[in-house]
């Protein structure tokens, strides 16, 4: 039995503090976009699906339609996405999630969170061949996540008041490159490394006794120590000293990095979006606002 369509959704994620920190075991803190959506609809068609292999949402459809016991599925897809690609935002993952859910959807068959948490790191493989299972893991949960790599997941509470400003760049991350990069300047790359996870456990801290201000001042120390990584780029450090010089409480680049959005920090509404509209002057190609 089937409907006449499948619907599924999901939400979009950032990184709060820890990228590139996170690799060598140190720390990570991510946080759910909940405004900033995919809508999967699953339609029917006159043709067979067929799997496009290098594709994650091709992958995500087939890894349900093989979990169901689907041969052959006459359906479509439509994706509609406030999730720019490769910008650190999870676009893959989210846009994973919701077409598992349009399936399951359309195909009138209940899907229980870990199930949907296996078949959408099974289609993450193909976006990013061995994925932490952070950027799932965010765009499935309602709660900030805390990763520790070879330790695990934990969830926790933000209730700040404040506001998150992302500003995107308009230009590709390149997480591999700029992983590569880090590795490249070996043990120079230490102390950097180690500063990002001290002041990912100082953000940590910071967040259960709402101290906005050590948060906005560890941001913008790890886009220092990013900076000096050799990740960053001129565009994302431009945002960055723009938002830090008008009212931001501090400012960073976010995810792989080398392109990609950076976040700002901003303790009321009208502020942020008076930064919004600014960064948006200031050469950046969209910029979203989240209450944290």
């Amino acid at each position: 039995m089937t409907k006449k369509v499948g619907v599924g959704r999901a939400h979009s994620k950032i990184i709060l503090i820890g990228e590139h920190a996170v690799v060598y075991g140190y720390p990570a803190l991510a946080l759910p976009l909940n405004n900033i959506e995919v809508t999967c609809r699953i339609l029917p068609s006159n043709h067979t699906w067929v799997l496009y292999e290098e594709d994650t949402l091709s992958m995500a459809v087939f890894a349900s339609l093989e979990f169901l016991g689907i041969q052959e599925a006459d359906i479509r897809c439509e994706i509609e996405s406030m999730v720019p690609e490769k910008r650190g935002m999870g676009s893959s993952a989210a846009v994973s999630i919701a077409a598992i859910r349009a399936v399951f959807d359309y195909y009138e068959q209940d899907l229980d969170k870990e199930t949907l948490e296996i078949l959408a790191n099974r289609a993450e493989m193909i976006a990013h061949m061995n994925p932490s299972g952070l950027d799932a893991k965010t765009c499935l949960s309602d709660r900030a996540i805390k990763f520790i790599k070879n330790v695990g997941f934990s969830e926790f509470e933000t209730n700040l008041g404040a506001y998150l400003v992302i500003a995107d760049t308009g230009i590709y991350g390149h997480t591999r490159e700029a992983i590569q990069k880090v590795e490249s300047i070996g043990r120079r790359a230490l102390p950097h490394l180690h500063q990002l996870g001290k002041l990912t456990n100082e953000v940590e801290v910071a967040l259960k006794i709402k101290d906005l201000e050590a948060i906005g001042m560890a941001m913008s120390e790890a886009h220092l120590s990013l900076k000096s990584l050799g990740v960053s780029c001129s565009e994302a450090d431009k945002l960055v000293s723009i938002a830090q010089a008008n009212g931001a409480l501090g400012a960073k680049m976010s995810g792989g990095g080398l392109g990609g959005c950076i976040i700002a920090l901003v303790a009321n509404k009208e502020k942020a979006s008076w930064l919004s509209q600014l960064l948006r002057e200031k050469g950046a190609v969209h910029t979203w606002i989240e209450s944290l």
